[in-house]
């Protein structure tokens, strides 16, 4: 992630969008390594704000972060930003293309996009795609994905495609982490449940998607229209 925002931001003086930030890790780094940049994260959860902002004080970058729980979708900014960054949260948008015109209503006309979000790498069989095309977000091809980008008016001017061990590395993180904490926490209401979660996503991952879907991030920028050419 961090070439990726190494590519995108352009100007020491960038301002960033980030719909569905998790915690704020990512744009904390952005404003690290980039002096003059400034940043807003927007996520539903929330989970991990104080921490990151805590962090964003001791390193002296508070008054240039600010991070909101909010539905992205519902979200209106009051800055256009230079770089619109939406990695793994088209569901909540409802899709790809829904994604892509939210993105478009906060960037600058000369803003670039990051854009991440899935795609079969192979065809599912029918259960896989039940599974994970239970509600309004479909996915399809790589090729398919970038045309549907390109055809809605955006040009890809990078791209990074996970590779499956960075896949297995998040899965294992993710279902090892809730696992620890459901056996740190026998005593805890929740115990069980979260146990059963990281069974069932482990279960879901190593027995249906696993080198199924992919994931690909696309450094975007607007495609000017054509030259209009007169006929004498």
């Amino acid at each position: 992630m961090e070439h990726l925002l190494h590519r995108a931001i352009r100007r020491q003086d960038d301002h960033l969008l980030d719909l569905g930030c998790g915690d704020g890790t990512w744009l904390l780094r952005a404003l690290q390594a980039h002096g003059g940049v400034t940043a807003v994260g927007v996520d539903i959860s929330g989970e991990g704000f104080d921490h990151v902002l805590g962090e964003a004080a001791r390193l002296g970058l508070e008054d240039r972060l600010e991070l909101r729980r909010q539905d992205v979708a519902e979200y209106r900014s009051t800055r256009k930003a230079d770089l619109v960054l939406s990695v793994g949260a088209a569901y909540a948008f409802g899709g790809l293309l829904p994604t892509l015109n939210a993105a478009r209503e906060h960037l600058t006309e000369d803003g670039m996009l990051l854009l991440g979000d899935c795609f079969w790498e192979r065809e599912p069989d029918a259960a896989v795609r039940a599974e994970l095309e239970d509600g309004p977000q479909k996915y399809a091809d790589l090729p398919t994905t970038v045309a549907q980008v390109v055809a809605d008016g955006w040009t890809p001017v990078y791209g990074y495609i996970s590779t499956i061990a960075e896949w297995d590395e998040y899965e294992w993180c993710w279902t090892g982490t809730l696992a620890r904490w459901a056996l740190d926490n026998p005593e805890h209401p929740d115990s069980d449940l979260a146990l059963q979660m990281s069974a069932a996503h482990r279960a879901s991952w190593l027995g249906g998607y696993r080198g199924i879907l992919g994931f690909v991030v696309l450094l975007l920028r607007r495609t000017p229209p054509p030259a209009s050419t007169e006929v004498s």
